[in-house]
């Protein structure tokens, strides 16, 4: 990861950078997007109320977040909190008052709402 992506990163420098659609209400700036068996690793902004449909990791996610609160069905994480879902893990995702959050992907998710459109 190049040093003006880290600093970025950890001094809210991220309110910078540009974002483009995600799913409704949820915007993603690519740090290292998918490619080949690589994982993706991105920034996720959440407007207050945005959500993520319920979906499965076929791989590793990781999560850090760096601002405001996000939630699943098994808490709420604040600003500092690292989540860690394991492949074949499934949940839908939320956040209330907003947020930003560092993810890496091993693999792309699967979004169940996806497959019913």
């Amino acid at each position: 990861m190049p040093e003006t992506t880290r600093e970025r990163l950890t001094s809210g420098g991220w309110k910078e950078l540009e974002f483009g659609p995600f799913r409704d209400a949820v915007t993603i700036h690519w740090i290292r997007p998918f490619e080949g068996d690589q994982p993706g690793v991105a920034l996720l902004k959440y407007e207050p109320g945005a959500s993520v449909p319920r979906h499965r990791h076929e791989g590793l996610e990781t999560i850090l977040v760096l601002d405001g609160v996000q939630s699943d069905e098994t808490g709420d994480y604040t600003s500092g909190s690292y989540i860690v879902n394991a492949p074949g893990s499934e949940h839908s995702v939320w956040s209330d008052t907003g947020c930003v959050v560092l993810i890496q992907w091993d693999r792309p998710v699967k979004i169940f709402e996806d497959e019913i459109s």
